[in-house]
């Protein structure tokens, strides 16, 4: 078995929905995980993309998710459908929260998903930065899934 992580809005590789984006309603994509690695006790989630004129922006980091979650749901900025405990630090755009992919116009980017299965919780205040959250996750990690879409604006 093999710890992966998909969507129905979008395939590997594949667009992401105008939906999930600055163009449209901005609601994080859904997703959903299967066969984490034994002795999981919890997720993260960062989404970043490495094609921004500046360097990699980072648009969503999520922790503290419940080692018995499958799945996330749609949910806009404040989070509201998140499941309780899970935390949201602060994304490139200083924001807490997702923040849809909204390129500049030109070509395809690409926005990376990667679900961490942790050995604990991680011990980040709400609004944690970028760097700050990589390595806390880079020392619990025992496993990662991930999932890769396209978005160009038009």
């Amino acid at each position: 078995m093999t710890f992966t992580l998909t969507s129905s809005a979008f395939g590997e590789g594949a667009p992401i929905p105008d939906r999930h984006t600055c163009s449209g309603e901005e609601l994080s994509p859904p997703l959903r995980w299967t066969d984490p690695p034994r002795g999981t006790r919890s997720f993260a989630l960062i989404v970043d993309d490495p094609d921004a004129p500046r360097g990699t922006f980072t648009h969503w980091l999520l922790w503290n998710l419940p080692a018995d979650a499958a799945e996330l749901p749609e949910t806009g900025r404040g989070g509201a459908r998140l499941p309780a405990g899970a935390l949201q630090g602060t994304n490139s755009g200083g924001a807490q929260g997702w923040m849809g992919p909204c390129p500049p116009p030109g070509g395809p980017h690409r926005y990376f998903f990667t679900l961490y299965a942790l050995d604990a919780e991680l011990g980040l205040p709400a609004g944690a930065e970028p760097d700050a959250v990589r390595t806390a996750v880079e020392r619990h990690t025992l496993g990662q899934a991930g999932l890769m879409g396209r978005y160009a604006r038009r």
